[in-house]
């Protein structure tokens, strides 16, 4: 029979809760079900910060870049993240790797044992992403109401002529980018943690060449 190499994942929101908990009954499940844990990560932040704001979900995320895992084990959904766009990325993420998320309170996976995509589990982030289309539109349709607006008044919307980034602000703007380059991480997984596309992590990378930014 295939080893099972499974990795954990346990998240609290402040420093004053435990993931202890999470932890623990977690790894009895692996032990009981057999798994070989090869790593766990936790932290104690908000589930509601970005990817890029959260250390031990961006090390999980490289983690499995590099390594051989075949299941990533939580909790709770929310424990993953709290934000319907990040979690559906770090699923994708997940299913294009054939990695199957288990969610212990649910008894959830979101792959079937051959592999293939739970469709129990795409009905559940079906909805969420729903919901998050919708949260989407209605912040789109606000912007554009005060875009209209504000050039229905005489404002110029965009970068004034001859505008261009200096270092320190692709510095400041980007500090997160920087970060993960430092540390080594891929630009497809620091595309995925920030959200910035390849070329601007390529070109703050090249920026990061030609000035030795530190």
């Amino acid at each position: 029979m295939k080893e099972v190499k499974s990795v954990i994942y346990a998240r609290v929101s402040t420093q004053g809760q435990d993931y202890e908990r999470q932890l623990a009954e977690l790894t009895h499940y692996a032990d009981r079900m057999g798994y070989k844990v090869v790593k766990t990560f936790s932290e104690k932040i908000s589930g509601a910060k970005k990817i890029a704001e959260r250390e031990a979900l961006s090390e999980l995320l490289n983690y499995i870049e590099t390594n051989q895992v075949d299941k990533v084990m939580i909790y709770e959904c929310s424990r993953l993240s709290r934000r319907a766009t990040d979690f559906l990325s770090i699923i994708e993420t997940f299913n294009e790797k054939k990695i199957s998320l288990y969610i212990h309170q649910n008894g959830l996976e979101t792959l079937q044992p051959d592999g293939s995509v739970n469709p129990i589990a795409t009905l559940v982030l079906g909805i969420l992403a729903q919901f998050n289309s919708m949260e989407r539109n209605l912040i789109r349709s606000r912007m554009e109401s005060g875009y209209n607006n504000f050039r229905n008044n005489g404002g110029k919307v965009g970068r004034k002529e001859g505008f261009s980034k200096s270092v320190e602000s692709y510095k400041v703007e980007y500090a997160e980018e920087l970060r993960l380059l430092r540390k080594g991480y891929s630009l497809r997984n620091i595309r995925k943690i920030t959200g910035s596309s390849i070329t601007t992590i390529r070109k703050v990378a090249a920026i990061v060449n030609s000035t030795g930014i530190a």
